[in-house]
């Protein structure tokens, strides 16, 4: 029987530094396990039958995935099934060229199960790291995402903007299995990029990290009603949502496993952008029936996610963010197991 959604795994590659000092080479050793072990869970997700895993795009120390087709290149070799995806790829700080050469390869590696989410990125060091300013940060995504989408459809390019030199009469290879390509717009809470997504006919993906789910009803309603506006077939027209997560077998255990790594986690970023500190009170919030987080057994997460379903109107895939709460490898395999095998069927 086939789910009524998709249901898969995002990650951002965590790195796993184990000296103070950057150059030491016992670090380097660290994240090259980390990969390795990465690597091994993109695998099993697909023997277990999940049906996309997403690597993020970040230029950070604590990240590994500044180059995630690469990532997926490799995951491409040693699975048959799952579809895999960047879970976002920072547009407005790359060369859409690029950035669709890269996955058009990946689509040839993968066979066909290539996919991007594009989208602005939630960190800033990507602009100054590749020459952009971030003032500029909302004009560069909406160029570049027109060029991707021209690039698209169109083997010979003619193009011109303020960001990039033009293309004239420039043809753009390797072309991908796929036609087209399947691009999702990686989206946050602003109005204006869920209308932009609609009107585009674009898939949305929508990050909710916090807060309670059911309020971005209004914006989806949004992306909906441009869509239909445009003339865009309900088939176009599709949602999907990424939210923190993990599952164990009970929501006891689920919870001890999970609260320190992500209580130290959002501490820490949140001293970045001004956030509260993560209170055990303000955890047991977020992750009630209503909040944002999803730790807990399969059968209670299954019900969440159907809940959130019908709170925005239908989601047609959910992606679960897990590796950022320092858990061990062995406890995020057996998670994707526990995905696979007891919460996806239960979609069905």
């Amino acid at each position: 029987m086939k789910r009524i959604m998709e249901i898969g795994i995002d990650s951002f590659a965590a790195a796993t530094p184990v000296k103070d000092t950057d150059n030491d080479p016992a670090n380097a050793i660290s994240n090259m396990h980390a990969m390795a072990e990465l690597l091994e869970r993109i695998e099993h997700a697909d023997k277990v039958g999940l049906d996309v895993f997403g690597i993020g795009e970040h230029h950070r120390k604590e990240f590994l995935d500044s180059a995630p087709s690469l990532i997926l290149a490799a995951a491409a070799a040693r699975t048959k099934n799952i579809r895999l995806t960047s879970a976002v790829t920072v547009l407005s700080a790359a060369d859409p060229v690029r950035v669709f050469q890269n996955f058009a390869t990946l689509d040839l590696i993968s066979q066909g199960r290539a996919e991007m989410v594009v989208g602005r990125g939630s960190f800033t060091e990507a602009f100054p790291l590749f020459g952009f300013s971030f003032q500029d940060y909302d004009a560069l995504f909406s160029e570049k995402l027109g060029l991707l989408l021209n690039i698209r459809e169109n083997e010979i390019v003619n193009w011109s903007g303020k960001f990039r030199p033009a293309l004239n009469n420039q043809s753009i290879y390797p072309r991908p299995l796929q036609h087209p390509l399947p691009i999702w717009l990686g989206v946050g809470g602003t109005p204006e990029s869920f209308i932009r997504a609609g009107a585009l006919g674009l898939p949305l993906m929508v990050a909710v990290i916090g807060g309670e789910t059911h309020r971005f009803r209004p914006l989806v309603d949004l992306y909906r009603q441009a869509g239909a506006k445009a003339g865009h077939t309900p088939e176009k027209i599709k949602v999907g949502l990424h939210s923190l997560g993990y599952v164990a077998n009970s929501a006891e255990e689920a919870i001890a496993d999970y609260y320190p790594g992500y209580a130290e986690t959002f501490t820490r970023i949140g001293k970045e952008r001004g956030w509260p500190p993560v209170t055990p009170s303000r955890f047991n919030a977020q992750n009630g029936p209503l909040g944002a987080l999803l730790v807990g057994s399969p059968e209670e997460l299954a019900a969440k996610i159907l809940r959130h379903s019908a709170a925005l109107g239908g989601i047609s895939r959910f992606t679960f963010q897990m590796d950022n709460a320092a858990l061990p490898h062995k406890k995020l395999m057996n998670s994707i197991e526990l995905i696979g095998k007891r919460l996806a069927p239960l979609l069905e």
